[in-house]
């Protein structure tokens, strides 16, 4: 099953490590680290294109890794999982 991230981004629910809101994950100092390494690593993806990214959706397909900037809440999306919308 795949989980519709925003603006015609799809993830594999297989593959979802982690939903965390934008404002409380950015909080940390470490987060905020580790999200700008990611950044020049090439791993971060901006599903929010135009929009104000509401949540980072992280996932893992074996070694690789990506974080998607999303405009969909947290709420939205676990919503969506819980309820197997495609």
């Amino acid at each position: 099953m795949y989980l519709h991230i925003g603006n015609h981004y799809y993830v594999r629910k297989q593959d979802i490590v982690g939903i965390f809101d934008m404002d409380n994950a950015t909080y940390s100092h470490r987060t905020r680290e580790t999200l700008n390494k990611a950044e020049k690593e090439g791993k971060v993806i901006n599903a929010a294109e135009f929009e104000i990214p509401n949540t980072i959706v992280v996932c893992r397909d074996g070694d690789s890794e990506k974080w998607y900037l999303s405009m969909v809440t947290v709420q939205t999306l676990l919503k969506r999982v819980q309820e197997h919308i495609i």
